[in-house]
């Protein structure tokens, strides 16, 4: 009875909770460090745990490949003083179960030409970068053209790199998710059949023209279109009307979009929120108050 008694007690210890088998994405892009500009104040995320948001996931934006092969987080390399509270805390926060995932390129021209046209010279920066700041992932937001050849080799690479759990996502503008616009050169879709299995999740960029999350039209025509399922697209939104151009929609909105979203689609991908310092309902003076209330909607 004993042996039974402990044979049942190490099958309990082994299994996963329950919710981490169901909780949906609540993933926060994590870019000004610093409010008020370069010498403002830090900008902790570990608010999100402290405040038990459950926030899942947090990308550390932008990493650069920089022609002079030096690599920078935003205007600084990761390794500059200014960063030195941040690693530890985004530290902290991987011990509690949170991914913290790199994301590279943006806005910022020339990362992903240069990952395409001289790999062998800039991958290996990006590939030390994970090793050295113990990164669960990247993010990898192609917003220059870039071909399709040379996506599916940084995706190959990096999994050949750090293995099978390393989390490799994209950031596509929503419409190229559903055969529309798009910033990256390649077709998603086409990628998605190539290396689905190695991707992810998709943190589609509902906003500024290229997806609208103020209703579940444009993620219901990435569906409908039975290439990319519900569980790999993410509703990537704005979190304040002062982040990134047009297309905030109001906390109300967004609630009534996520809940329906998640009824519609039990396998439904998460939300992630671009970015963190400001972000609404809450600001500057809480901003973890929005990865909490998007993770209430998805239970």
């Amino acid at each position: 009875m004993k042996k039974l008694f402990l044979a049942l007690l190490l099958v309990a210890l082994a299994a996963p909770p329950a919710q981490a088998a169901t909780q949906k994405r609540t993933v926060v892009y994590y870019q000004t460090q610093y409010s008020n500009g370069a010498t403002g104040t830090y900008v902790s995320p570990k608010p999100l745990v402290d405040r038990n948001t459950g926030v899942t996931d947090v990308l550390v934006a932008a990493i650069h490949l920089n022609d002079n092969k030096i690599v920078h987080l935003n205007d600084h390399p990761p390794s500059h003083s200014r960063y030195t509270q941040m690693w530890q805390d985004l530290a902290a926060m991987q011990a509690r179960g949170v991914n913290v995932i790199g994301m590279v390129g943006g806005a910022a021209p020339g990362s992903f030409q240069r990952l395409d046209t001289r790999f062998s010279e800039y991958y290996p920066l990006l590939r030390d970068t994970i090793r050295t700041y113990r990164l669960n992932g990247v993010d990898l937001d192609v917003e220059e053209r870039m071909s399709i050849a040379g996506i599916r080799r940084v995706i190959d690479q990096l999994k050949a790199d750090f293995g099978a759990n390393f989390i490799v996502t994209l950031s596509p503008v929503a419409s190229a998710l559903w055969g529309g616009g798009n910033l990256s050169g390649f077709n998603y879709e086409d990628l998605y059949r190539s290396h689905g299995s190695k991707i992810a999740w998709f943190n589609g960029q509902f906003y500024n023209g290229w997806g609208n999350a103020g209703s579940t039209a444009h993620y219901d025509q990435i569906i409908n279109r039975r290439v990319v399922p519900a569980d790999k697209v993410v509703l990537g939104t704005l979190t304040s009307t002062a982040n990134g151009g047009s297309g905030y929609v109001s906390t109300t909105t967004l609630k009534n979009t996520v809940t329906s979203l998640k009824t519609k689609y039990a396998n439904f991908g998460g939300v992630a929120g671009w970015e963190y310092f400001n972000s609404l309902p809450g600001g500057t003076a809480e901003p973890w108050r929005w990865a909490a209330d998007v993770t209430a909607w998805q239970k």
